[in-house]
């Protein structure tokens, strides 16, 4: 089917004026289809051609002001449109096709009680599965939903819905809302309702997670009322909506969706086992995420998808800074997890080929589908670092003032880059212009480098920029502490500007640490000076404050992945410190990183053994280190790593037959499954033993838990049926098509599964053929043969990329790929 190309969108925006949409929507007619019919009132400006999207099961009827147009001239999803200047009336009545790929209008049926439930996932160009419409961003419309839903459904809707005497629910209507907002979830949610600030509020989720939601609602809604009163503090527009309801929908792809007064999050974050404080943050920080779209995205919309930076990166630093300034009672510094984790995304995706300017050039994004391989690292964390960086530059009061223009402005319309940082410029002095020049059209990563030079007495200190952009960082000066050497005391601390204009005096002799863009205001990778290096790879724990202890440990990850520091002396320096680090966040991060890529990719396979055992050793000294219950994020991280890691099985079977681990925590359902994944990857499961936990816990995570299992077994007829399923058929949704993959490729089974490395491209492309990005994109993250790090693997890939046509999205996602595996075989070369 063919995409909405810019120049389309900008023509058809030209010549129609769309003003309001009547949609009804019938959910009661059996579980592969649903009914849908759309009215749609709009004025052609001037005479001429063009066309409305769908992409339906069966077109029924087409009506243009009350005349009947040819069905089949529906050509893939459009159908044409010849309009006279004037007022136009189009309805289209269709049936549609529930999808279980996450987008769409998707379905689902819990396993636990056989309860179905639907929800709309219209970004993009999905809406067109769903009602006929005209599909881009700027055609903004007025919104009135009807819906039909069986008898004990509750409909959930972007604004506040009424259940009417026929049995149909119907929405308040909206205002102007593009159409890739429009959202409906219907089913029979378990719901907690509230109010707050005159509105009203809601949770939702299916009934089986309702003991779950209910012990978590009183801090979802806490924090979601914090948030919501402090963006009224910073924002001058009021929240533009008649109520806010959160949903959370089984099977989303996404984390978090911002449709308006209805947003829907991924299910997982109704935590049904035991989670970290640093997890609670997160969700925390997507609940305030979401809520900023409210505001930018929703009140104001890109006029075309090579904005959607604007939308993403705003939203991003908003909700760290928001969760931050109104949680932090209950969380600790978000900066840190940002820093050590979110941050490390964008780092990797600007590394590679496919790297982009934070807002790229218009020309970059022709259509929908180059559009969607924008949603990114760069568009996320890049951009927010790039706008943390802005306010570091400019100030909060005037970045708030200028975005409070932008909303005056452009509030129910659309607006581009240009206007924003017209709207932010006259707010301030500053050259606003050339800063957005420089860090926002512009790729790559910039490296800061110290020098050190000087005598006893006196330091001077010099940065070595290796970049274009323009940096206000701090320096952060330390030395040993005269007391317990193992300890550093924070000597001062230096404002720079970086290009420098002339080296820094730093008075006393030459300290022992010196740590660029201390604070982490700024976007770029930061190299230690050969004395401060030494320092942090012996005293790291030693440095007083947990955001630099995360900069400092990313510069070591970045010195891995760029060549410069082996990958054991990484391993060596979490064992070393890890045990006396205090910050969750940062142990997380660390052992991520640590596990999923130095254990599994950068250490050649006779070396893996070794690593996982260093790194099962660190979690034994974190689980005594927790022994009296004092952190039990911290122990629960450790347990996790240390059944990830495990070599044999006896230790982890036990802690699952007796329930528990020694002193806590109890063997949750989470746990149980890791557990069962780890014992079948090292062939101590069996399949009767992944029914008869299934039976027990029948859950749609136990779906995916028994999935995973079966794909990991070490059998070649497990293999091939766990293969048969990712690819041979269509019927795994996108969860258990995740699960499958996640347990298929392991490094201890490299030989086993050898022979479905060259398998794998073939089967992705058909399969990105038929299922579409969504799938594709699955296929590419989840299934690809990461644990293949060898040359031949890398020139297999390279040929399939180079030499046969896939969808964009799997394009992109296997240039990444092998762009990252590319990385690990230099990685071990060095």
């Amino acid at each position: 089917m063919p995409v909405l190309t810019r120049d389309e969108a900008q023509t058809r925006a030209q010549l129609l004026d769309v003003q309001h949409y009547a949609v009804d929507l019938d959910l009661t007619t059996g579980d592969e289809t649903f009914e849908s019919t759309s009215v749609i009132r709009f004025t052609a400006r001037t005479a001429g051609n063009t066309f409305v999207e769908l992409k339906p099961e069966t077109l029924h009827s087409a009506l243009l002001d009350g005349e009947p147009l040819d069905t089949g001239s529906l050509d893939g999803n459009r159908l044409p449109l010849t309009l006279t200047e004037g007022e136009h009336v189009l309805s289209v009545a269709t049936t549609m096709r529930y999808s279980r790929t996450g987008e769409g209008m998707h379905r689902f049926t819990d396993p636990t009680d056989g309860e179905s439930y639907v929800y709309t996932q219209l970004f993009m160009e999905d809406v067109q599965r769903v009602f006929a419409a005209f599909d881009q961003p700027d055609l903004k419309a007025v919104f009135e939903l009807a819906v039909t839903a069986p008898e004990g459904w509750t409909v959930l809707s972007n604004g506040i819905t009424e259940q009417q005497p026929d049995g149909r629910w119907k929405a308040a209507a909206t205002p102007l809302l593009s159409t890739y907002f429009v959202c409906v979830a219907a089913g029979p949610w378990h719901s907690v309702r509230t109010e707050h600030a005159g509105l009203p509020f809601g949770i939702h989720c299916r009934r089986s997670l309702a003991p779950h939601l209910d012990a978590d609602a009183e801090e979802i809604l806490d924090v979601t009322k914090a948030c919501f009163d402090r963006f009224h503090e910073k924002f001058e527009e009021p929240y533009p909506f008649d109520s806010y309801d959160q949903a959370f929908v089984p099977e989303f792809n996404a984390g978090a969706m911002e449709n308006p007064g209805l947003v829907t999050f991924r299910d997982e974050f109704v935590y049904r086992s035991a989670v970290t404080v640093t997890e609670r943050q997160t969700r925390a920080m997507v609940i305030a995420h979401e809520m900023a779209h409210m505001w930018f995205g929703d009140l104001v919309t890109l006029r075309w998808w090579d904005d959607i930076w604007l939308n993403e990166s705003f939203a991003e630093y908003m909700g760290y800074q928001t969760v931050n300034e109104a949680c932090s009672d209950r969380f600790p510094d978000t900066w840190i997890d940002f820093g050590i984790a979110r941050k490390a995304w964008g780092y990797d995706a600007d590394q590679r080929p496919s790297t982009h300017p934070v807002a790229p050039d218009p020309d970059a994004v022709p259509d929908t589908a180059s559009a969607l391989l924008n949603f990114d690292g760069i568009s996320y964390a890049k951009g927010a670092s790039a706008l943390r960086q802005l306010v570091a530059w400019m100030g909060e009061k005037d970045f708030l003032a200028g975005i409070n223009t932008h909303f005056k402005r452009h509030k129910f319309g659309n607006a581009t880059l240009a206007d924003f940082i017209d709207n932010l410029a006259s707010a301030t002095d500053r050259d606003v212009h050339g800063w957005a020049e420089r860090w926002l059209r512009t790729t790559g990563v910039d490296t800061l480098t110290p020098t050190l030079g000087g005598d006893e007495t006196r330091t001077t200190l010099t940065v070595r920029h290796d970049g274009s952009r323009p940096h206000r960082i701090a320096a952060g000066v330390y030395d040993r502490d005269l007391i317990d050497a193992r300890r550093l005391v924070p000597r001062e601390r230096l404002e720079l500007d970086v290009p420098q204009t002339a080296p820094v005096d730093l008075p006393g002799p030459r300290p022992a640490l010196v740590v660029l863009n201390d604070g982490d205001l700024t976007y770029a990778k930061v190299r230690l000076d050969e004395t401060s290096l030494e320092t942090a790879l012996r005293g790291l724990s030693g440095i007083p404050h947990a955001l630099t202890r995360a900069l400092v440990w990313n510069t070591l990850r970045d010195m891995v992945r760029d060549g410069e520091l082996e990958p054991a002396a990484y391993l060596e320096t979490a064992h070393t410190h890890l045990p006396e680090e205090t910050d969750l966040a940062v142990v997380q991060g660390v052992l991520s990183f640590a596990r999923t890529q130095i254990t599994d990719r950068y250490l050649p396979a006779e070396e893996r053994p070794g690593a996982l055992a260093l790194l099962t050793s660190l979690a034994r000294d974190l689980i005594r280190r927790t022994e009296d219950g004092d952190a039990p994020g911290l122990r629960l991280t450790a347990v996790r790593t240390f059944i990830d890691g495990a070599t044999q099985p006896d230790t982890i079977a036990a802690w699952l037959a007796e329930g528990t681990v020694p002193g806590g925590p109890e063997v949750d359902p989470e746990l149980r499954w890791r557990i069962l994944a780890r014992l079948a990857v090292l062939g101590a499961l069996d399949e009767a033993a992944i029914d008869e936990e299934l039976a027990r816990d029948p859950s749609a995570t136990g779906q995916e838990g028994a999935a995973r299992c079966r794909a990991a077994l070490p059998d070649p007829r497990t293999k091939a049926a766990a293969w048969s399923r990712l690819f041979d058929s269509d019927d795994l949704s996108n969860y258990l098509f995740t699960a499958t993959a996640q347990g298929f490729w392991k490094p201890e089974q490299a030989e086993l599964v050898r022979e479905y490395v060259p398998r794998f491209y073939p089967a992705a492309i058909a399969l990105g053929a038929r299922r579409g990005p969504a799938m594709a994109e699955a296929a590419g993250r989840y299934a690809f043969p990461a644990y293949a790090v060898d040359a031949a693997s890398l020139s297999l890939g390279e040929t399939h990329l180079n030499e046969n046509a896939m969808i964009p999205a799997l394009h992109r996602k296997l240039a990444d790929q092998l762009d990252d595996l590319r990385r690990a075989l230099r990685v071990r070369g060095a």
